[in-house]
């Protein structure tokens, strides 16, 4: 994989900076050799990134954070995932993130509905809002923790054309526009992120604008930053065009970490964030499994979470903090998977526990529990019915890769559009 001189030298620059002002990085970079290449750089390991990631005496960060804007990610609370940017990264960002707005279908003078969660240290409103202040719209900041009858008097009373919003908070409103008002024919463009658009979902989104297109905003997450943008002439929402050069996106084979440059071979999605120096991002795994569209171009498709982290409608739940979850309250188990399924069109969180003995029905209680307590959005979302409870599986073997007789830490068995 090669790159041009400036790059090169500004990933050289980064990676100097990291290690000489960041204790993870200068252990992580201890024995690379002078005339190294961006593969030659050791892929991050998420469990020490966020062990050493920490509130206190942080040790990857490579300073003091003095100004900026801070997230937190994961939806834990015993071990939050925290997400630190300064102002000029923050700014910055969200100016090469509008250079693609364009290209979802947002147009001048729309009047754009910021349906997207905001409070308790999330990014997905204040991050739109401030990339929308870039482009020539009309904001509509509702936000989603809104009540439905007071989004529909909005839409209805400022004209709206554009909706913004996770795909099940869209679903949500669609029914209720469909219950309440019909349809909203003034809408032309629905946008979406943060997890996968359905066809169950698109078909009532569609009934309740009928006259929208429904378009991917873009591809960003809290801790790996902006990836990648709609791309124009695509009719695939999962597939998105890379940020180069600030944002130099990789895909790797999942079990050799060998670099792919050639379409359609699946691999794992890693991100070198040649802009982020406060708190470095390099060679990160962000968690999702791509393809390569075409690497030339640098346009790539999603095709679901990588064994990082489980997507379960907008929440996202950290494998390890799942495992843990098990592991304190069943004394004993051979093996632990996690499953993603769509049911009656909301996902499902399957939790598969092998070779566990003792009160079942006690044991899925107390699992359950755990889970609500690490991720209290998990268990918001499932008590106003955007997901689906939780699901403990007993069972007495795992499913595993039958290349290389691995266990499969996370299944994705829900359909990809």
């Amino acid at each position: 994989m090669t790159y041009s001189l400036s790059v090169q030298d500004v990933l050289r620059s980064l990676v100097e900076h990291a290690r000489g002002n960041s204790p993870f990085y200068k252990e992580l970079y201890a024995e690379l050799p002078a005339d190294w290449t961006l593969a030659d750089l050791p892929i991050i390991d998420q469990a020490s990134f966020w062990a050493a990631n920490t509130l206190q005496d942080n040790q990857v960060m490579t300073g003091p954070h003095t100004n900026g804007i801070v997230f937190k990610t994961g939806g834990t609370t015993n071990a939050p995932r925290v997400s630190w940017y300064s102002r000029d990264e923050w700014r910055s960002m969200g100016e090469v993130f509008a250079t693609g707005l364009h290209a979802a279908g947002v147009r001048d003078g729309d009047r754009v509905a910021n349906l997207y969660y905001a409070g308790e240290l999330y990014s997905g409103f204040i991050f739109t809002m401030n990339t929308l202040e870039l482009v020539n719209t009309v904001q509509l900041p509702i936000a989603g923790g809104a009540p439905l009858d007071f989004t529909l008097q909005t839409l209805q009373d400022f004209h709206a054309t554009v909706v913004a919003a996770f795909p099940t908070s869209l679903v949500r409103l669609a029914e209720y526009v469909l219950d309440n008002a019909g349809a909203l024919p003034e809408v032309r463009l629905v946008l979406f992120s943060g997890e996968a658009f359905y066809g169950d979902q698109r078909a009532v989104v569609e009934r309740a604008f009928p006259n929208a297109d429904i378009r991917s905003i873009g591809y960003a997450s809290v801790d790996g930053g902006i990836l990648g943008s709609s791309v124009v002439d695509s009719d695939d929402p999962r597939v998105f065009r890379a940020f180069r050069p600030t944002r130099l996106l990789e895909i790797v084979d999942v079990d050799t970490n060998e670099p792919i440059e050639v379409p359609g071979r699946p691999g794992k999605l890693l991100v070198t964030d040649l802009s982020r120096k406060l708190m470095p991002m390099i060679r990160y795994p962000v968690g999702d499994l791509a393809e390569w569209v075409s690497f030339e171009e640098g346009t790539f498709r999603l095709l679901g979470r990588s064994d990082e982290g489980a997507r379960c409608g907008p929440v996202t739940l950290h494998l390890d903090y799942l495992r843990s979850v098990v592991a304190e309250t069943v004394r004993s188990f051979t093996g632990f998977q996690v499953v993603l399924r769509r049911v009656d069109a909301k996902d499902q969180l399957v939790l598969r526990v092998a070779g566990a003995a003792g009160n079942r029905e006690l044991l899925e209680q107390a699992i359950s529990a755990g889970v609500d307590r690490i991720s209290p959005r998990f268990a918001d979302h499932v008590r106003r019915g955007v997901i689906n409870p939780l699901v403990v599986e007993w069972v007495e073997a795992l499913q595993a890769n039958p290349r290389t007789g691995k266990t499969i830490r996370l299944i994705d068995e829900r359909p990809v559009s």
